[in-house]
């Protein structure tokens, strides 16, 4: 109910018509954890035995990139890893629903998104052994750059949607953004500017918020008063709850919102109901904030096994094709492994290289300092 400016109480103006499309705080689910399927009347999905089977094949895949970069992080070749374990559904689902023009905004855990954007999992081992600046094209493979600062991606991806309006690229066959974050970004200033800016632009843009329960330690019901999906109302667009375990559903989902977008029908915020099975990152010890037991109860909701279970229960793979996908997961770890071990280190003096578009006379003198300084090891050596 509102008070209007003389006292009397009415109903609260929704001109958008978004109190009956607020959403229910059930996920949407397509696929339970024990692996049986389920229909939605509102997100229909029509999948053939091979995309399934390829759906699985990129659930394990993804997990052995995360599995052997931290074994790499704890034997000292990475300075740090963020961790997907237990968020493979939400990424690998959501990023099948995007089409080769779309632009992806990543934060710094999103591999799964980057593996299905068909980037190599050893770029992404560079920036985290830190021996590149960690970049790549985002115009060939559709994904931005990892983002450091939580929330910024969000504000990156609205501004490129907001692009593709102003190019005219709006319509049927056109392209959207999708920008990814965790439950913590929300409660970011550049996260709800976004939503603003989002709203009253109607831009071609979805915000897939990964809610996994944990902003390093803080939990859910220290950030949120209420459900995030149910944030969308306030900003004027629709908010939607997905099993974030439930590779189908979240494909589903991204898929409508994202065509929604494309078809000049404006944002969408996608709260992915998810749980973060390992560390924040590899210096994090997530054993001293959240009890064992819940960690228990989430092992069963496992979004690699449920599929399995499905592929198994339907008749729709056999015991073959589950040996060739773990061969073909060890084949990535080793090579994975080998070019991690490979890479060259950079150049010292490189550091100084694409800070500015020119020359900058505080970089230079900065270079030269250094430059000094390395030479004087060079001389101590000589003086020997």
């Amino acid at each position: 109910m509102a008070v209007n400016a003389q006292g009397a109480v009415g109903a609260v103006p929704d001109p958008l018509g978004l109190a009956g499309r607020a959403g229910s705080a059930v996920p949407i689910q397509l696929l339970t954890p024990e692996g049986e399927r389920v229909e939605h009347p509102d997100y229909p999905l029509e999948v053939s035995a091979g995309e399934l089977q390829a759906l699985y094949r990129d659930l394990v895949l993804v997990r052995r990139i995360d599995f052997e970069a931290i074994a790499l992080q704890r034997q000292g070749e990475l300075g740090i890893w963020a961790s997907l374990l237990g968020q493979e559904a939400a990424q690998v689902g959501s990023a099948r629903a995007l089409s080769p023009r779309d632009m992806a905004f990543p934060t710094y855990r999103e591999h799964g998104v980057a593996w299905c954007r068909g980037l190599d999992p050893a770029k992404l081992l560079e920036l985290f052994r830190g021996v590149s600046h960690g970049g790549w094209d985002p115009k060939a493979h559709g994904l931005h750059l990892y983002t450091i600062v939580i929330g910024c991606q969000a504000l990156h991806a609205t501004g490129y949607a907001m692009g593709i309006q102003r190019d005219g690229a709006v319509g049927e066959d056109g392209e959207a953004a999708i920008a990814y974050f965790g439950d913590g970004a929300t409660s970011q200033g550049d996260v709800n500017e976004a939503f603003i800016w989002a709203s009253v632009t109607n831009a071609p843009v979805v915000f897939f918020c990964q809610n996994n329960q944990w902003a390093i330690s803080e939990p859910l019901e220290r950030q949120s008063r209420v459900p995030l999906y149910q944030r969308a109302y306030g900003f004027g667009f629709p908010g939607i709850r997905v099993d974030g375990n439930d590779v189908l559903a979240c494909l589903a989902v991204t898929r409508q919102a994202m065509q929604a977008a494309r078809e000049g029908q404006g944002p969408t915020l996608i709260e992915a109901f998810t749980y973060r099975m390992g560390a924040h990152t590899t210096t994090d010890d997530p054993t001293r904030y959240r009890l064992a037991a819940e960690l228990e109860s989430w092992k069963l909701k496992d979004p690699v096994e449920r599929v399995k279970a499905y592929l198994i229960r339907s008749q729709l793979a056999e015991k073959a094709f589950f040996e060739a996908i773990d061969a073909e997961a060890n084949e990535l770890g080793t090579r994975l492994r080998r070019s991690c071990l490979e890479m060259p280190d950079p150049e010292p003096l490189a550091i100084f290289e694409n800070v500015y578009a020119g020359p900058n006379a505080l970089i230079d003198a900065e270079r030269e300092q250094f430059a000094a300084y390395l030479d004087s090891f060079v001389s101590q050596e000589i003086a020997r």
